[in-house]
């Protein structure tokens, strides 16, 4: 079985494919959907629910590093059927794991509430809600003023793989002199709470005002893999060398 794009597919209803390499021994192809499972967990569950008469196991030939993606990527599995049944054709077998491995589908977020939602969030405020605790807590202003928090269309590096090329991508912005640990991360995931209609406008102020990071739904924080930083600003004054300063 090999993990990898196939051309000429179309990747929103079909993951899978079989070829035939030998009469006896058909090899089964899986589209990307199933190469962001590095541990195969996607793909053992769909098999399972085939009801072999074995337990599956799929062993991927390389594996990669929490948060690394992949395009492609091979794996090999043994399915026996109950005794009595024929092997399972390959239409039947590609059929059965499209279904089980379709991933959900991508509704639009609501741009227009997450919107409304980061302008709560500009200004200066007490962002206690959204900073993550660490042993520097204690000794940081929770104090911090938002100058930008601006949603935008966006792109991706993987627009450029013709199976997601359909996609439509968003760019959040956040400028600040500073920020505290987590705070990007959980500003993103409120907002995308919000887009997705988990938490309304309302609640973002809400939880501004709480002023506890124990108030905020630790299952909305972001993950860091989309997170860039995209420039650090001086002011000229503070990168002039003062005439007093002798060495």
């Amino acid at each position: 079985m090999e993990i990898g794009n196939v051309s000429g597919r179309n990747p929103s209803s079909d993951w899978c494919r079989v070829r035939r390499r030998k009469e006896e021994e058909p090899e089964v192809e899986l589209l990307p959907h199933c190469a962001r499972d590095p541990g195969s967990n996607l793909t053992t569950a769909a098999l399972q629910r085939l009801r072999p008469d074995n337990e599956v196991t799929v062993s991927i030939s390389s594996r990669t590093d929490t948060g690394v993606h992949a395009h492609c990527n091979s794996a090999h599995f043994d399915l026996r059927r109950k005794k009595g049944k024929e092997p399972f054709p390959e239409e039947l077998l590609v059929s059965g794991l499209n279904f089980h491995l379709k991933p959900e589908p991508i509704r639009p977020l609501n741009t227009d509430a997450m919107r409304e939602a980061a302008s709560l969030l500009l200004g200066t405020h007490d962002f206690s809600t959204f900073r993550s605790l660490n042993s520097e807590t204690p000794f940081k202003s929770p104090l911090k003023t938002l100058l930008q928090a601006e949603l935008t269309p966006g792109t991706s590096i993987a627009t450029q793989q013709t199976h997601h090329s359909h996609l439509e991508f968003l760019d959040l912005t956040f400028r600040s002199p500073s920020f505290l640990y987590k705070q990007v991360r959980r500003m993103t995931g409120a907002l995308v709470a919000v887009g997705r209609g988990r938490l309304t406008p309302q609640h973002i102020g809400e939880l501004l005002e709480c002023r506890d990071s124990r108030a905020y739904p630790g299952s909305f924080i972001a993950p860091p893999s989309g997170l860039f930083l995209n420039t650090v600003e001086y002011d000229e004054n503070d990168l002039r060398v003062k005439d007093d300063i002798t060495g």
